[in-house]
């Protein structure tokens, strides 16, 4: 099957198979969902979500997460991995939006990727599901996989392979089409042993014959 044949039969199978897919970061604002998406790097988003209800409540705006002693931001969010780094990142990150943008996270993507600890990956996830903006494909190592197996790209770098999903796919899809596939990755196609025997897209994809002989 060509690419851009594959390409119409995921966007008629994958909102079939994850209707409710949406970002499993727990957020109530843009900022929130900042911070968390921050401390996700390295860590899963179930592990975010048991942290960030003490850390939401404790610090409501960019000045709480800037004014709260370094020591006791670090012991809220402690079971993150690298959680020094991620205070500081933080804790940088609630300053330059006090002296910038009046203390509200930017809706741009510029904007947002000057912010420390803050990426493209971070920028498109916040454009995208805070602000509903479909400014980019969020790229983590979910979508980077699957984008190579299903035949999508053989690009490995994240720009490059966001910038291969964003010519295939409309726009309109391209929020979600990081849900979907994320969520496949979590619970078919995994990095080890994908579940190739049940996967319900095995038929679209070049690398299944392949990845279930393994």
């Amino acid at each position: 099957m060509k690419r851009p044949a594959r390409v119409q039969q995921l966007l008629l199978r994958l909102p079939a198979l994850y209707p409710d897919a949406r970002c499993e970061l727990t957020f109530a604002n843009p900022l929130e969902l900042l911070v968390a998406t921050i401390l996700s790097a390295q860590c899963t988003d179930k592990r975010v979500n048991q942290v960030t209800p003490a850390l939401f409540a404790r610090c409501r705006t960019a000045d709480d997460y800037a004014a709260i002693p370094r020591a006791e931001l670090e012991g809220l969010i402690r079971s993150t991995n690298f959680y020094r780094t991620k205070a500081a990142a933080i804790q940088e990150t609630a300053r330059l939006l006090g002296s910038r943008h009046a203390g509200e996270v930017p809706a741009d993507l510029d904007a947002l990727v000057a912010l420390r600890g803050v990426g493209r990956k971070t920028a498109n996830v916040v454009l995208g599901c805070a602000f509903g903006l479909p400014v980019g494909v969020v790229v983590d190592t979910h979508v980077s996989r699957l984008s190579r197996r299903l035949g999508l790209t053989r690009e490995s770098d994240p720009l490059k392979i966001e910038r291969a999903l964003q010519k295939l796919f409309p726009r309109e899809h391209w929020i979600t089409l990081s849900h979907w596939l994320i969520l496949h990755g979590r619970r078919c196609c995994r990095a080890r042993n994908p579940d190739c025997r049940d996967c319900e897209l095995s038929d679209l994809c070049p690398s299944a014959e392949r990845l279930s002989g393994a």
